[in-house]
């Protein structure tokens, strides 16, 4: 199931382009300010955001450029502004599509489904600064250094990036981590949260005290 955030201040359109991309291996979000789209992000990972430039609340470029330097989630431009200029700027900024209105629904679906087929390029590095994790070919790096994770760090990494913002148990991290939970040692979760911290200078990994950790957002 791949998740998809749109966010774009004209109803009508954002429910249209909505139901245009509804099915079965898509899930569709619209918000009509950055603000909401702010919010849902900390709520939660997409693998696509449509993004309109003119919003109530500021300019989707701004978002875009905020967005591009903590995470790699895909992001396709729709605007009215068709200026070869304005075209230039949002692609510079990180943008990985650009569309302008009017448009075909048809096409902006094929465009859509272009960016998330090719999702596992844009995913390979995970960038999250002053780190770069690359869970594919197991390189870690904090600042151009690289940081040398056993196994089990590398799991507990992947599981709370992947989930950032959002708080896990300590039961649930066990049962991701460890194959044979039954013999697992009950402070071997702490003990790897501990190593893993070590290891990742400033690293946002905070203990929600009586439930577990979360990748906290900042």
């Amino acid at each position: 199931m791949k998740s998809i955030l749109i966010i774009e201040d004209d109803k009508a359109l954002g429910n249209g382009i909505a139901l245009a991309l509804k099915g079965s291996d898509n899930q569709v979000i619209v918000v009509n300010t950055l603000s909401d789209g702010w919010g849902v992000l900390n709520q939660r990972n997409f693998n696509l955001i449509i993004l309109d430039i003119n919003l109530p609340d500021g300019n989707g470029l701004d978002f875009l450029s905020s967005i591009k330097k903590s995470c790699n989630i895909p992001i396709l431009i729709l605007s009215a502004n068709d200026m070869e200029t304005d075209q230039v700027a949002g692609l510079e900024l990180g943008a990985n599509d650009y569309v302008t209105k009017p448009f075909s629904l048809a096409v902006l679906r094929a465009r859509v489904n272009n960016l998330l087929n090719r999702q596992v390029l844009f995913s390979k590095n995970v960038k999250i600064p002053p780190f770069v994790f690359n869970f594919d070919d197991m390189i870690f790096m904090r600042e151009n250094k690289l940081i040398e994770l056993s196994k089990t760090e590398q799991r507990l990494l992947k599981i709370l990036v992947e989930n950032k913002g959002q708080t896990l148990s300590r039961e649930q991290l066990i049962c991701k981590i460890w194959d044979d939970i039954e013999f697992v040692d009950e402070n071997a979760l702490s003990v790897t949260v501990k190593r893993l911290r070590t290891k990742l200078t400033d690293a946002p990994i905070k203990t929600v005290y009586g439930i577990g950790y979360t990748w906290e957002l900042k």
